[in-house]
């Protein structure tokens, strides 16, 4: 399904659409992490679990919806790039929730063993799509196996991670600085817990519909523009489709629910590796991996290294650095502006 063209008859209306859309996304992205905060405090999650797996999972239907809109149409690289790009821009996103958090680094503060235990894990699922293009193309029913390995990865990694919740063997070493959940529980509202669902579960559908006209805006730029699709993907809809993890980043920090800001980008990128495993089914020109142009080969080495960068943050766990900000923060920084560089210029 697809917008009609004599809706999209020109580029300034596109470009409209396509701003109005980001708008809408990064509107109820402000409003679906308030209900998530108090579903989280009301159900005893935690802050960390409800960001890994509901606010980062809602988060990102925007960008599942334009990968799978894109890859249904044909446009393999694009979708391909939307996921992997995102998943750099998300990550580069905890950089600007670490500026906004003035008392002390970020990963410093949001310290969890539930965090680093989904940044391991993130590492597992991207080193998937890895292996998955270094071997020669393989197709069951045009769907390469590996989308269905990642499926089960992912779901056996949350099954995990709930676990690492409920049974922590490791605690970060509390300091002055470290932000703990119980000291922010008190301020949930009173509301019932069937009406916070019920808004959280509107909020997304308003988010994943916006993503879908994300999606169908990004495909006509491509056809006004003659960009390549790996850079309208891994650019355009990719960050834009991620406004929604970073309007949810930056809350979290103001409301002081550090925990759930880095565990919704971490776990948002996360799901956001089953994009490519969606879109692969949803492309019937074969394995959506023999499409894959070295755009989309070098963000996925990016993202792979701006998680390792992330990780080694939350365990060096740098109180402050540079600009009251952690090395890890500027690290993110220098290695997104390199990778955008270098497609815009190269590639």
């Amino acid at each position: 399904m697809s917008l009609p063209d004599s809706i999209m008859s020109s580029l300034p209306f596109v470009s409209a659409t396509f701003i109005i859309a980001a708008a809408v996304i990064a509107f109820y992205g402000i409003r679906m992490t308030h209900v998530a905060r108090d579903i989280a405090m009301h159900t005893g999650m935690g802050d960390a679990v409800m960001g890994a797996v509901f606010i980062g999972a809602s988060t990102s239907l925007s960008g599942i919806t334009a990968s799978i809109t894109a890859a249904s149409a044909g446009y393999a690289p694009m979708a391909v790039s939307n996921s992997l790009g995102g998943i750099a821009a998300q990550t580069l996103f905890l950089a600007f929730a670490d500026i906004a958090y003035r008392r002390a680094n970020l990963e410093h503060a949001a310290a969890t063993a539930e965090n680093l235990m989904m940044t391991a894990f993130l590492l597992t699922l991207l080193s998937i799509h890895l292996v998955a293009l270094s071997i020669p193309e393989i197709a069951i029913f045009s769907v390469h196996p590996a989308s269905i390995i990642l499926i089960g990865a992912y779901l056996f990694g949350i099954y995990i991670l709930r676990r690492t919740h409920k049974m922590p063997m490791w605690y970060p070493r509390k300091t002055k600085d470290t932000k703990l959940e119980k000291e922010v529980s008190k301020r949930s509202g009173k509301k019932a817990l069937t009406g916070l669902w019920v808004n959280f579960v509107k909020h997304s559908a308003i988010v994943a519909i916006a993503g879908w006209v994300l999606a169908q805006t990004g495909i006509h730029i491509v056809q006004y523009t003659g960009l390549s699709e790996g850079i309208v993907g891994g650019l355009f809809t990719a960050i834009s489709t991620s406004l929604p993890e970073l309007v949810v980043a930056i809350t979290a920090v103001r409301m002081g629910a550090l925990s759930l800001a880095v565990g919704d980008i971490v776990g948002g990128n996360a799901f956001d590796t089953l994009f490519i495993a969606f879109s692969d089914i949803a492309f019937r020109e074969g394995s959506i991996y023999a499409s894959v142009t070295g755009v989309e080969a070098f963000w996925l080495g990016i993202t792979i290294l701006m998680t390792s960068i992330l990780m080694m943050g939350l365990l060096h766990r740098e109180r402050h650095g540079f600009a009251n900000i952690g090395l890890e923060s500027l690290l993110l920084l220098i290695v997104y502006i390199f990778g955008l560089g270098t497609i815009v210029l190269f590639m």
